[in-house]
């Protein structure tokens, strides 16, 4: 890839730029816990957006998509929006820097990426951390701290793009360490790297290509519910509730809220546990608290769907060690802790068994744990 964007880089626009990258991101465990004040657990993969950049000496921003086979230019005043959504991502970066008193002056660049889109890799927030990071660096002399980067790539969602997300998929592109999981508090932002280098297993990501169309708002009645349970424990959020506290209100909630304060509550502890594990190099234990997440957010939280519980089934029934949704559910991908002898003759199954009885194929990503945005 980064000898191809060289020569597109000197077929569009003369000369040479310099490279930079950011990553896509997995979450191995911690779902739902960010808006009640948890821990989420994510790391930067081996899937990423690269970009090849050149101050112009102009005011002017001119780009071209390699994958898309489209170009765009803009200027860097608020007026200079640009039409395409793929450019407004890096539009948003450039006017968020400026916001906060950086510098962005014109250049030019071409990226392409192979983080498959639409598999929740967050590649729009690899594609905002590539460029915070090399406007960043052209720009800035590394002046602004690489959490505030991740801040600019929220932000730019939030401004630009119209999606109100929150800060762990920008904060794992920026930060990603090879070898290493990041427990980011989503309360304090406090983080810490926890080791992951599995010697005997391969994270493997099963895509079902489902999404399921929804007529209400999940997300927003499951937070509805978490909010009420917290209202009447008299705490903020549920980061600070335990079962002994939610079984004493149990006769003045509904059930429906007590099933999606329990899955919370639980999910919080297993995030702990999965640090301990990955500190004592627990892998089994790792895989359990994948396996009991899956659980609760299907029966409890009910943010699976059938052919989610089909793979994460087929999971189990292969000996894999570890299995569960990744994402906010409801289509998407499991997330797979697989012991190495048994990759092939897992995904061999996985494919066969899913396309068997729901007639398409699951697309599958092996990945490893890499490094987040850096000059290359």
């Amino acid at each position: 890839m980064e000898n191809k964007l060289k020569t597109l880089f000197e077929k569009k626009f003369g000369g040479k730029g310099t490279l930079y990258a950011s990553a896509g991101r997995i979450n191995l465990i911690g779902e739902h816990t960010d808006y009640n004040g948890g821990f989420v657990f994510p790391g930067a993969i081996d899937k990423v957006i690269v970009a090849d950049i050149r101050p112009n000496g102009t005011d002017r921003v001119r780009l071209y998509s390699a994958d898309m086979d489209d170009s765009a230019e803009f200027g860097l005043t608020e007026a200079d929006a640009p039409k395409a959504q793929w450019a407004r991502y890096i539009f948003g970066v450039c006017r968020e820097i400026i916001k906060r008193g950086g510098r962005v002056e014109g250049f030019d660049a071409v990226f392409a990426g192979n983080i498959p889109l639409g598999a929740g890799l967050s590649s729009s927030a690899a594609l905002e951390s590539c460029f915070a990071f090399a406007l960043n660096d052209l720009f800035n002399n590394n002046s602004i701290d690489k959490f505030e980067l991740a801040r600019i790539g929220q932000s730019t969602e939030h401004n630009y793009c119209g999606v109100n997300c929150g800060i762990m998929d920008q904060f794992a592109s920026v930060m990603g360490k090879k070898g290493n999981l990041m427990r980011l508090d989503c309360r304090s932002m406090e983080f810490e790297y926890f080791p992951f280098a599995p010697e005997h297993h391969t994270l493997v990501l099963v895509d079902s290509h489902v999404k399921h169309e929804l007529v209400d708002s999940p997300y927003n009645k499951r937070r509805e519910s978490c909010e009420r349970v917290a209202r009447r424990l008299g705490i903020d959020t549920l980061r600070d509730a335990d079962m002994a506290m939610l079984d004493a209100v149990r006769g003045d909630i509904s059930d429906e809220d007590y099933r999606r304060a329990r899955f919370v509550i639980g999910e919080k502890e297993r995030v702990l546990a999965v640090c301990d594990a990955l500190n004592a190099g627990d892998y089994d234990t790792v895989g359990r608290m994948m396996y009991e997440t899956h659980q609760g957010l299907s029966r409890d939280y009910e943010v699976s769907c059938e052919e989610l519980d089909f793979l994460n089934d087929v999971a189990r029934e292969c000996g894999v060690t570890g299995s569960r949704i990744m994402g906010g559910g409801f289509g998407g991908c499991t997330i797979n802790l697989v012991p190495n002898a048994l990759v092939d003759s897992f995904i061999a199954t996985a494919i066969e068994r899913f396309e068997s009885r729901y007639g398409h194929a699951p697309a599958i990503y092996p990945v490893i744990i890499s490094d987040g945005a850096r000059r290359l």
